[in-house]
């Protein structure tokens, strides 16, 4: 088995040789997809300093953004297409090309215009209507406290935080103080329990996005921020349940993370390595004890046995839940899988450039 480190530099390079940046899937689109893969990539190359890693993340950028800063293939109406914004800033640091700070503003507002619920909690996309999904606060939260950091106005980190407790005071279960996938204000939707407006299911990636969105915030809250605390005191309960659900064989999560005894239930990667990430840097930034640590080993140990093969040069990390709206248990277990699907590489890279 290699370290963790060197499976994040493996991974990067078999990624770079099988796609030219531009060819990135969604091809031609700004996208999480790339969004989340690229910030493991940037996070590797933080540690090992290789420009290889970040040229091709500029070349992806640049492939998409043109000179004029617009973004053509944008599409305004989910906050998918909003997130690889976060890469934005690293860009901008080593760049004087002003249409990086242009599509950074042209995204914002974006942002400055999105459709809320009545409490103020942002739709997942333009047409899911006062539906508020775990997925949507890593799509913009991290992105909300870090341009709040780079002009200097608290409003967005404000807006980021406000998103985060939302969902923990609508959406917690009382049982398991887990999260489900969405939650909808009105309780019209079909997916949307009458009484409480839960979905029905606790979905391992969208759980672990909000894991780790919320970490992501707080290393651009500073700390005398009012609310600083409560956000520190939610991921701590969060990250603590989780634990309880972890995999005692393999170290992993189940798609559907609390119910493991179902004879169908299958083991994700890319939550795994989310859960992995999460409370690896929980414990470097001081918010959780080291048996979180010992945890995400644990979990990186079994991606790597359960779901990770290494050919030659190439490296296949399988297991990989593919996009999926809210649906009922079954809809998620049938869910299809793949290999090298952009999420669960992404989630990969995060977590191993955590552990390196």
């Amino acid at each position: 088995m290699f370290s963790p480190f060197e499976y994040a530099t493996k991974t990067c390079d078999a990624m770079m040789k099988t796609y030219p940046a531009e060819k990135l899937p969604p091809e031609g689109y700004f996208h999480y997809h790339q969004g989340v893969f690229l910030s493991g990539m940037l996070n590797t190359y933080k540690k090992c300093k290789e420009e290889k890693y970040f040229q091709y993340i500029k070349d992806w950028i640049d492939s998409i953004i043109q000179e004029d800063g617009s973004i053509p293939t944008l599409r305004e109406y989910m906050l998918d297409d909003i997130q690889p914004a976060i890469l934005l800033f690293d860009v901008m640091e080593r760049s004087d090309d002003k249409r990086y700070a242009i599509a950074l503003e042209r995204l914002m507002d974006v942002v400055r215009r999105w459709p809320c619920n009545p409490l103020g909690g942002y739709w997942h996309k333009m047409h899911h209507v006062n539906e508020m999904w775990l997925d949507g606060l890593y799509m913009i939260g991290p992105l909300q406290a870090q341009y709040a950091h780079y002009i200097g106005d608290s409003l967005y980190l404000d807006n980021a935080i406000n998103q985060a407790i939302l969902m923990y005071e609508k959406m917690q279960q009382k049982d398991t103080k887990l999260l489900p996938h969405a939650w909808e204000y009105y309780r019209r939707i079909g997916w949307a329990d009458p009484k409480t407006g839960f979905s029905s299911e606790i979905w391992g990636r969208a759980l672990s996005w909000y894991a780790v969105a919320m970490l992501d915030i707080l290393e651009f809250t500073p700390e005398a921020y009012e609310r600083r605390g409560k956000l520190i005191e939610i991921e701590k309960e969060i990250l603590e349940a989780i634990l309880k659900y972890q995999d005692k064989a393999t170290g992993m999560w189940y798609q559907v993370v609390d119910k493991a005894d179902a004879e169908d239930n299958w083991l994700e990667s890319s939550c795994s390595a989310l859960f992995a990430y999460a409370m690896a840097k929980a414990v470097r930034m001081g918010i959780c004890e080291e048996k979180h640590l010992d945890a995400a080993k644990k979990a990186f140990r079994g991606i790597i046995e359960h779901s990770v093969k290494i050919e030659g040069d190439d490296i296949k990390i399988g297991d990989i839940c593919v996009g999926t709206s809210v649906c009922d248990y079954d809809g998620y277990i049938k869910r299809p899988t793949s290999i090298n699907d952009l999420h669960g590489i992404g989630a990969f890279l995060l977590m191993c450039a955590e552990l390196s």
